[in-house]
């Protein structure tokens, strides 16, 4: 790969909007070529908007965008990829049958001998390229094999191939454990001394300010901020998200009495990935689960809801043994989860706020129905209390769910188990994707209803995360616990020892808990 001249994309007067709604509003910004730039903002503050103009997916109402001094008109994705501009999307949209090399070479230009495609001498070309991201696999792998982390290294030898001068990443780390973001970020660094520019969106600020070079931050369509990272305070970028002072990064204080004990598992085996845990969670305590991605976090808590099987072990929940065949046996008990992927798993998202936040209490408990219909007076108010209660921003509530932003969207898949009455919500990465403000927030809902004696399991690999909301936090390794850390012992630095050790043997956790 050859070092790439100087590129620089200066927009003037960048102006979109939406319906009436300003996306945004006489943007004025410069990205320069062999820096790191920080794309920051709340959901819905316009960075979106910015990429997708540069990618050629939005046309602005207003405004020129120009490459080295010359205008240029980026009418279409393919306008973009010929000027050198690559963009990484968070969801990868990779063809999982196809192998490495067809991922890659999807609407590209193909080898050919004798009038057919020369997957050989295709792949001598992109070996090379692969090899400089590090990706150590055969060419010939299917996606379907790849972890997220080599998928990302996919996209972007996929972009190096191209001879591109600009990648945009938006959110690149939302699936990688610790030590797959520092390869990342040794790649964006090489990336950046070679010439490459890169804009790097992502709502995790230590990263931002870690990576990059440049911090421009966005909201409600304005920038607000731009400026060399090294001049700014991580207290100065948040309050530029938020528009006022967002204590975010307080400790929250655990002090009122834990009730009794609500769940106890002991000696949970599945297949292959919970190997013999145990361990207890008392009413109303927020309770961590953290580890390397693969260590069987997510399994665990589907295994207590029901969507995977278990092998061996027993669950007591409420006093009584539970044996969750299936994720309405969970429900039905009291049981309510938040998945990681809240679009795909969590709403129907081609639906209203109203559909969604009644499809449990309607699907599983047949709480709304009004003799054979449904009733819509009744889910109406439902609808109405959940955002009160949940501070849904939202213009009513047969509002379409494409139209929250990531928080409030968050919100409404915590919001739609209200009506079940849940004693225990499990959260599977709950602020991933959630703006600074919005993950204040959800915060304080966690807090205050574990005040009203509801307990959290919570999933997230947010090791920053965890010690400011958790009593305790509990660190898995290969499908068992490698330790247990409580209160004040909770730290960043003390959750990532325990992420990399040996998983302890049984005995010695059960007694570190008595």
């Amino acid at each position: 790969m050859e070092n790439n001249k100087g590129m620089t994309i200066s927009i003037k007067g960048l102006t979109k909007a939406f319906a009436g709604v300003k996306a945004l509003d006489n943007v004025n910004l410069d990205i320069v070529a062999g820096k790191v730039h920080g794309l920051i903002g709340a959901n819905g503050a316009g960075k979106s908007t910015l990429i997708k103009i540069l990618a050629g997916v939005y046309q602005p109402d207003y405004g020129e965008i120009l490459i080295d001094g010359n205008p240029v008109q980026i009418l279409n994705p393919g306008v973009a990829d010929s000027l050198g501009l690559s963009f990484i999307h968070q969801e990868l949209n990779m063809v999982p049958d196809f192998n490495v090399i067809e991922n890659i070479m999807l609407g590209l230009k193909k080898e050919r001998k004798f009038g057919l495609l020369d997957w050989k001498a295709t792949a001598n070309k992109i070996i090379p390229v692969l090899v400089q991201v590090g990706f150590n696999k055969s060419p010939f792998t299917p996606i379907k094999e790849v972890s997220v982390a080599e998928q990302w290294l996919v996209a972007i030898a996929k972009a190096l191939y191209k001879d591109v001068k600009l990648i945009a990443m938006d959110e690149p780390t939302a699936a990688l454990s610790e030590s797959e973001v520092e390869r990342l970020f040794s790649i964006i660094q090489d990336l950046s001394r070679r010439g490459i520019g890169v804009i790097y969106v992502s709502h995790r600020l230590d990263e931002v300010i870690k990576i990059c070079d440049e911090i421009t931050v966005f909201k409600d369509g304005l920038l607000t901020l731009h400026e060399k990272t090294a001049n700014l305070t991580k207290v100065e970028i948040i309050t530029a998200i938020a528009g006022r002072k967002v204590e975010e990064f307080e400790h929250i204080n655990f002090n009122y009495e834990k009730g009794e004990v609500l769940l106890d598992v002991k000696n949970l085996y599945d297949e292959n990935k919970i190997k013999g845990v145990s361990f207890s969670l008392k009413k109303g305590e927020v309770l961590g689960l953290a580890g390397l991605v693969g260590s069987g976090r997510t399994e665990l808590i589907m295994t207590l809801f029901g969507a995977r099987k278990r092998k061996a072990g027993t669950i007591i929940f409420d006093g009584k043994e539970f044996t969750p065949n299936h994720p309405k046996d969970a429900v039905i008990r009291g049981i309510a989860l938040v998945p990681e992927n809240r679009r795909e798993e969590g709403l129907i998202t081609n639906k209203t706020l109203n559909f969604n936040i009644n499809l449990p209490a309607l699907s599983v408990l047949r709480n709304i129905k009004s003799l054979p219909f449904i009733s819509m007076k009744k889910s109406s108010s439902i609808t109405t209390k959940a955002i009160d209660k949940f501070m849904i921003k939202t213009n009513g509530v047969n509002s379409p769910i494409l139209n929250l932003s990531g928080g409030n969207q968050q919100k409404v898949v915590i919001g739609k188990w209200l009506e079940c009455n849940p004693k225990l919500i499990i959260m599977d990465e709950p602020t991933q994707g959630v703006d600074v403000g919005a993950r204040a927030e959800i915060y304080k809902l966690i807090r205050s209803m574990s005040k009203e004696g509801i307990s959290f399991l919570i999933v997230s690999s947010d090791v920053e995360e965890l010690p400011i909301l958790c009593d305790r936090v509990i660190v898995m390794a290969n499908g068992q616990f490698t330790g247990e850390l409580q209160s004040c012992a909770i730290s960043k630095e003390e959750i990532l020892h325990l992420s990399y050790a040996e998983p302890v043997q049984q005995y010695i956790y059960e007694q570190g808990r008595q």
